[in-house]
């Protein structure tokens, strides 16, 4: 507006800018309240005014239309800031509502379990997701501090529905049951009852670890975790007999075998989803996971597991095409000889990280159990 005030005082009203001072209100209807567009639109129709005096326009039709123009350019910007802060305030509501509702049925991952740190991160390859089918959970039980990292099939609502059928059956299983198999049962026989006949499956690993300093894993159909020693070396930890995952005992095959890994102070295991494992660059190459080990060795495990979310997306050099949901257990270096039994849940060790997320959304330690896309 005082662009077109200074053009139109210096080369003369002959030019006919003057209706163009409605970009003013125009420009605030877009972006500021109605309050804000109504002072910006009175400003205009004043400066209308002067300078159509000051040129003595306002007796001609050019002086006639840039006042009309300015005054139908503001009401327009009244009206479309009034929608705009209406849809805006019923989307903050549907927001809060989400994030209500994630948070009571789903509880944060703890930093600490027992002997174990904990780090999780998380990229969404949905702007704004908040939930789907990446699930991931951490419970310290009387059996050992048992985890579960999973995949659902599909995207949407139903991916949605399955990881918290998924979840809801391990929290209880994870203290039900004395026998780390007997968790995945149970977990198999929820995902029956959800889906029935329907070829919905959720690839999944599931870990225990105990005070003996070794972690048993249980793998239906999931990429295997990555062990980093205290030395620095790192390999993966394939089943001895590969599985089908969970939602597919229709089809006869029997269950995984659970194996034994040592895990001892100073170790730490990574598991992830296929997001982080079959994310590609420009060449087609996938991640090479194994050879990015170094970035865990940072003394705080969530400082690491970010690290390595940052070289995961510089590696795919834009938006990803999956989630990529990462957790870290770490076996605290300071850990005293005797070992000491896993965290009750009133233990002051447990507590919950931060939460941010943006669009596509990026989080480290999220408060969310599962994430959008399978």
């Amino acid at each position: 507006m005082a662009v077109v005030v200074v053009v139109h005082l210096t080369a003369g009203s002959g030019v006919g800018f003057l209706p163009l001072i409605s970009l003013g209100p125009a420009f605030a209807g877009l972006v500021g309240g109605w309050r804000r567009t109504a002072w910006i639109g009175g400003l205009a129709l004043a400066l209308t005014l002067g300078l159509g005096l000051y040129n003595d326009l306002l007796g001609h039709r050019r002086g006639a239309t840039a006042l009309v123009s300015v005054g139908g350019v503001t009401v327009a910007g009244l009206v479309a800031a009034v929608m705009r802060q209406r849809r805006e305030a019923e989307l903050a509501n549907v927001r809060s509502i989400a994030e209500v509702a994630q948070r009571v049925l789903l509880r944060p991952v703890p930093l600490a379990a027992g002997p174990l740190r904990v780090a999780v991160s998380y990229t969404s390859a949905v702007a704004d997701a908040r939930i789907g089918g990446d699930l991931y959970e951490v419970v310290a039980t009387p059996y050992g501090v048992r985890t579960i990292v999973g995949d659902v099939q599909g995207k949407g609502l139903e991916a949605v529905e399955t990881a918290a059928v998924i979840l809801g059956a391990f929290r209880e299983a994870a203290y039900d049951e004395p026998v780390l198999t007997a968790v995945g049962e149970r977990l198999e026989q929820a995902l029956y009852r959800h889906v029935r006949t329907t070829e919905k499956f959720v690839t999944a690993v599931l870990a225990e670890s105990g005070p003996e300093r070794a972690m048993t894993l249980l793998n239906y159909g999931h990429p295997a975790p990555l062990v980093v020693r205290g030395d620095g070396s790192a390999t993966f930890l394939p089943p001895p007999e590969r599985a089908l995952p969970l939602g597919l005992a229709l089809h006869g095959a029997k269950g995984p075998v659970p194996h034994t890994v040592d895990f001892a102070p100073g170790d730490q295991v990574l598991f992830y989803t296929d997001g982080v494992s079959e994310a590609r660059d420009a060449r087609g190459e996938f991640y090479p996971l194994g050879q990015r080990a170094a970035l865990l060795r940072a003394a705080n495990p969530q400082v690491a597991v970010e690290a390595l979310r940052q070289n995961l997306v510089a590696h795919a050099a834009g938006p990803p095409h999956d989630d990529a949901a990462m957790l870290l257990l770490r076996y605290r270096e300071d850990e005293p000889a005797t070992g000491d039994g896993p965290a009750s849940d009133s233990d002051p060790a447990v507590g919950t990280g931060p939460t941010t997320g943006t669009g596509p959304t990026t989080e480290s330690a999220p408060v969310g159990r599962f994430r959008s896309g399978g």
